[in-house]
């Protein structure tokens, strides 16, 4: 069957998330449909206006839904999103004060280098403007 899931249990986690993810960029589109359509639809009834405005961008997105579901349990998709959720697993994440310490450090080193380029050109300014008097 197309619709059917593939390795039921597997990557669940990534292919709910791919799926969800998807699903929100269609629903975005389908909204800014929707709103380009209301104002295409001038000439129509407003009746008219109402159902094609509405049910195209529906349409829209549970086609855009099913495409999702089929995408994220087909063979090849699904086997790289389990692999690559098992790889996630292994790896050995950073406890919370290392990250905070290594952003403390990142900061650090970003202020002192605009400090020195800002020195730099302020240096560079004065020598060029001083050269072309």
């Amino acid at each position: 069957m197309a619709f059917q899931i593939y390795k039921r249990g597997q990557g669940k986690y990534t292919r709910l998330c791919t799926a969800f993810a998807g699903a929100l960029i269609a629903g975005a589109g389908c909204w800014k449909l929707y709103q380009k359509l209301e104002v295409w639809l001038v000439g129509l009834s407003p009746n008219q206006t109402m159902w094609i405005s509405t049910m195209v961008p529906a349409g829209a997105f549970v086609l855009f839904c099913l495409f999702f579901f089929w995408l994220v349990n087909k063979a090849s998709v699904a086997d790289f999103m389990i692999a690559a959720e098992g790889e996630m697993k292994k790896v050995s994440w950073s406890s919370r004060q290392e990250i905070v310490v290594s952003t403390g450090i990142v900061i650090v080193v970003v202020i002192l280098t605009a400090v020195l380029l800002g020195a730099t050109d302020l240096l560079f300014r004065a020598f060029f403007s001083w050269i072309l008097e």
